[in-house]
């Protein structure tokens, strides 16, 4: 299979790309720089100034849209709120246009985020519950509508929400881990609010599956099969590195460190897998202890 993979540099596209290429897929990983994934070079491209390249169209079976810049670095002032958005919505439309012609790739797996619920408190939110409100929602809206106008020209569109990513060589790991070791990552803000986090390599693969399986089509939350508390996830990193995770930082100082950033932190999604658990998805770590466990040195 070749598969396309924009945002290949990033997180979870670099973990994409190795498990791609161990299972014997080419890859053509875009980016908006030159330069290698795991080996592979990649194929330049600049999506605000041009359209999908046909490159990436040819003989290509399904395309990975990870594309977007990241939320959690600097404050969301106005011209950072704007890259956020743009860097995921012109990325998509460019591939959507691509896509609904037709003759291409006949896959599409187009990342979202659990953002895209807003702040719902004890709510559970199957893929089924509409979207909140607030500004990584609007962003989650948009981005999964470019997505889906790629349905037009034949192609299934499957749309990753994903939660909070764990992985040893990037996002809130090597961060948390380092404030716990400190004995400094107790509970934030009351540490009430559900945290959906997921292990890289469910992550990686539910978009595989998401990739293979003509079932996986819509949305589908990309996360563990339980959420939990932020207390308790702060419990886990405790546990991890043996330092009890005590020091709570309350809400206002959440604020005033990150500005309207804080909602990161502070919102609480109660995410339910359900596409994933009726589609017999099994997870590799379910267990954050056990993913903690795998991630953390």
């Amino acid at each position: 299979m070749r598969v396309a993979v924009t945002g290949a540099t990033g997180l979870i596209g670099r973990h994409l790309t190795r498990v791609l290429l161990d299972r014997g897929d080419e890859v053509v990983p875009l980016s908006r720089a030159n330069g290698a994934v795991h080996g592979v070079p990649t194929l330049a491209w600049d999506p605000v100034f041009d359209d999908f390249p046909v490159a990436a169209m040819d003989g290509t079976d399904a395309v990975v849209n990870l594309a977007g810049a990241s939320v959690a670095e600097g404050r969301w002032n106005r011209e950072h709120k704007k890259l956020i958005r743009d860097s995921r919505v012109i990325t998509t439309t460019r591939i959507a246009d691509a896509l609904g012609a037709g003759g291409g790739p006949a896959v599409l797996v187009s990342g979202s985020a659990t953002g895209y619920y807003g702040n719902r408190g004890d709510e559970v939110l199957p893929e089924s519950a509409g979207p909140g409100r607030g500004f990584l929602s609007e962003v989650a809206v948009a981005w999964e509508a470019a997505a889906m106008a790629a349905a037009r020209g034949g192609v299934r569109v499957a749309i990753s929400r994903t939660g909070m990513v764990f992985a040893e060589d990037g996002g809130v790991i090597p961060r948390l881990a380092k404030l716990a070791r400190a004995g400094m990552a107790g509970p934030i803000a009351g540490g009430r609010q559900w945290v959906p986090w997921v292990d890289v390599a469910d992550v990686v693969g539910m978009i595989i599956r998401a990739i293979d399986d003509g079932e996986w089509e819509g949305p589908f939350n990309n996360v563990a099969p339980e959420p939990l508390r932020q207390a308790d996830v702060a419990k886990a990193f405790g546990r991890a590195v043996g330092r009890p995770a005590v020091v709570p930082t309350p809400a206002l100082a959440v604020k005033v460190t990150l500005g309207d950033a804080a909602v990161l932190v502070t919102d609480s999604h109660r995410t339910d897998p359900a596409a994933a658990r009726s589609r017999d998805y099994g997870w590799e770590y379910g267990d954050i202890d056990a993913s903690l466990g795998a991630r953390i040195p």
